[in-house]
């Protein structure tokens, strides 16, 4: 609530009230109005000074299924097949941030992102965005709780013009779980794990004991994407947008874009010209992915380029990131060499991924540091929310009873006031990094290493074979000084596993795991008869 001194034509009073009651108090006509404390008369979020000092321009690029070594900065011999100059730059006029954790994969860092909870807390399953529970109005749908409060809600009401662009994967159900729904003024893009890049289509769905082929998955703000799908390559149209935004929006209102690419997810879809550039790598996946991943360098460049411009950059951040390790099993085409395994797994090659801070925003003395402390994907919303001034409390969620925020605010390690991370420990779901160790509790697939080209010809499809038990005694690796995982010291270290495996069972009890439900035929029968054959909310 918040602290009201008033005024009127026969009365001086003072009175706590919530902000749904901070209407007209009293019989009089008011003539001065005072409200004490930070609160919003508009939507209830409590305003503190922006961390920065004004509000900055913000922008998330969330890459998806990109590889370490598929990267320029990370390869410290140079190879012609990476070929990322604008990834590299902006690197280098920021801070790269070493030790960046996201989930294993999609969905999970993607409602870690949107949400501000480490992945235990919000989401664990990697499920579809048809699914329902209807004895769940709060958490029987796929990805983020309905009651949770998004991030762009929170930079809306701190005066952000907000927009999305590319892969959500974060819940369709209802509208309140679409972009729009978590506080985005426009969205474009595709609410699956991934859809076709020249189609927009996505599988197939049943209702009615029937089977739909071909649903587009392209939804625009407040409908269907009609038009647009199956007109040009998909991230062509994504980047096309992007710069419309930039290029139309005005620089005095503070913005949030999330840019949300799709490549370099599957399927591996490239225009000609891209492959023609990488025709000399003997590999096909690989060859396709390289590709990809410069389509989108060049798309970074772009956006840098049009930030100076409109004379935007010197108070934007920049953050980019991947939503996971690259994808080293059969069809991927991604690599992380040097670490281990890939995503889908809790090996750092699954979990430890690209991410670098950047813009004119990143004071001068931090600019080309190379930080390695953790970061985590629900960091960011703690983080902008510093920046913009509001407070990243969610009452909403917590009216609902759900997990609080857990992101912490990593302003001041970018700004360089205070080089000790906040985050200590990242829960892996199964699994937990603390210090300078980790605690894997599994059975761990993709457990061996690639080599600095892969896929190749001695494995030109791609997978590891190679496997290892961690569930029943627990392994244990200091990635410190052992980041490629190699060297288990479980049985050498028995104190240090006791204690890893304490604070799990710690974490562990603390997770959010309800019951989301299956498969709706609501969804497909909404898909077909309300929409077209596009995707979209099939719930109220």
């Amino acid at each position: 609530g918040c602290l009201v001194f008033a005024t009127t034509s026969n009365r001086v009073f003072a009175q706590t009230l919530p902000l749904s009651k901070l209407r007209m108090v009293g019989s009089g006509v008011f003539i001065a109005l005072l409200v004490i404390g930070t609160c919003s008369l508009a939507t209830g979020e409590r305003f503190v000074e922006p961390a920065a000092g004004e509000k900055p321009h913000i922008v998330m690029i969330l890459v998806d299924d990109w590889g370490w070594a598929n990267v320029g900065y990370h390869r410290e011999t140079p190879t012609k097949e990476v070929q990322t100059p604008n990834f590299d730059a902006l690197c280098k006029q920021g801070v790269e941030l070493d030790q960046h954790y996201a989930y294993k994969f999609c969905s999970p860092s993607r409602s870690s992102l949107m949400s501000g909870r480490l992945p235990i807390h919000v989401n664990i399953l990697n499920a579809a965005p048809d699914i329902h529970n209807p004895e769940d109005p709060v958490s029987g749908f796929a990805a983020i709780p309905r009651n949770m409060t998004g991030m762009a809600s929170k930079l809306k009401s701190a005066g952000y013009a907000t927009h999305h662009v590319g892969k959500w994967d974060a819940g369709m159900a209802t509208p309140d779980h679409t972009p729009t729904g978590r506080g985005f003024d426009t969205t474009f893009g595709y609410f699956h794990h991934d859809n076709d890049y020249y189609t927009e289509k996505v599988g197939r769905c049943m209702y009615d004991k029937h089977g739909h082929d071909d649903i587009t998955d392209l939804w625009m703000t407040e409908g269907p994407g009609v038009g647009f799908n199956g007109t040009i390559y998909e991230e062509e149209m994504f980047k096309k947008h992007v710069m419309n935004i930039l290029g139309n929006h005005s620089v005095d209102t503070p913005l949030f874009l999330y840019y949300a690419p799709h490549i370099v997810h599957t399927p591996l879809q490239v225009p000609q010209s891209y492959k023609d550039r990488f025709s000399f790598i003997d590999n096909k996946d690989r060859m396709i992915y390289h590709a990809m991943v410069a389509f989108l360098d060049e798309v970074i460049g772009n956006i840098t380029a049009k930030l100076h411009e409109r004379n935007m950059w010197d108070n934007t951040l920049i953050v980019v990131s991947s939503d996971n390790g690259g994808p080293e099993y059969p069809g991927g085409g991604a690599n992380n060499f040097p670490h281990r395994g890939g995503k889908m797994t809790n090996w750092q090659g699954g979990v430890r991924v690209n991410a670098f801070a950047s813009g004119g925003l990143i004071p001068t003395t931090m600019r080309g540091h190379k930080y390695e402390g953790y970061v985590a994907l629900a960091d960011w919303y703690a983080t902008f929310c510093s920046l913009a001034g509001v407070d990243k409390h969610d009452e909403r969620a917590e009216a609902a009873h759900l997990p609080a925020v857990d992101g912490l605010d990593m302003w001041p390690v970018l700004s360089g006031q205070n080089l000790t991370s906040p985050r200590t420990e990242v829960p892996l779901s199964p699994g937990l990094i603390s210090g300078d160790y980790k605690i894997l509790v599994s059975h761990m697939l993709q457990a061996g290493w690639t080599g600095p080209q892969y896929p190749n010809t001695s494995n030109p499809t791609g997978g590891i074979k190679a496997a290892m038990d961690c569930s029943q005694n627990n392994c244990l690796f200091n990635i410190k000084e052992d980041p490629e995982e190699r060297n288990n010291l479980a049985s050498s270290q028995p104190a240090i596993l006791k204690h890893m495996q304490e604070r799990w069972v710690a974490w562990n009890a603390t997770a959010f795991n309800p019951n989301r439900g299956k498969a709706w035929p609501e969804a497909c029968q909404t898909a077909v008869e309300k929409y077209g054959g596009f995707w979209g909310p099939f719930l109220p």
